[in-house]
């Protein structure tokens, strides 16, 4: 599967707060999660200057908390200091490619909620 010009990343659009962050919350028993996790390390491989974390939501179950994740993939995008965006993504590269092109473009855009802030700092600090 290719990734396609839709997902390629923008130098022009470097965060001043850190990299960028682009956590997949999947669990090794759900045949989607192993299926995506090829292209979840493709497209990480094409936005090198994101930090991209696969985590397991039983084998980490101290670091997601009590955050219920109901459908898979689930997806954390975060600015390197505030969580933009938690939540079901199709498991498409193009999919999570256009919507960090599109967060990372806009440096304006809301913050998610609190249970978001939570998760992201207790996966950064497990980093």
């Amino acid at each position: 599967m290719g990734m396609g010009s839709a997902a390629a990343p923008s130098s022009a659009h470097l965060p001043s707060s850190g990299p960028w962050w682009v956590v997949c919350l999947c669990a090794q028993w759900c045949g989607a999660c192993r299926e995506y996790r090829g292209v979840f390390e493709e497209l990480a491989g094409d936005w090198p200057q994101v930090r991209f974390e696969w985590v397991d939501v039983e084998d980490e179950e101290d670091v997601v908390g009590e955050v219920d994740v109901e459908t898979f993939p689930t997806i954390l995008i975060a600015d390197g200091q505030v969580a933009r965006f938690l939540g079901p993504v199709l498991p498409q590269a193009q999919v999570l490619g256009r919507m960090l092109q599109g967060m990372r473009g806009d440096p304006g855009a809301p913050a998610a909620d609190a249970q978001a802030q939570a998760l992201f700092r207790r996966i950064a600090a497990s980093r």
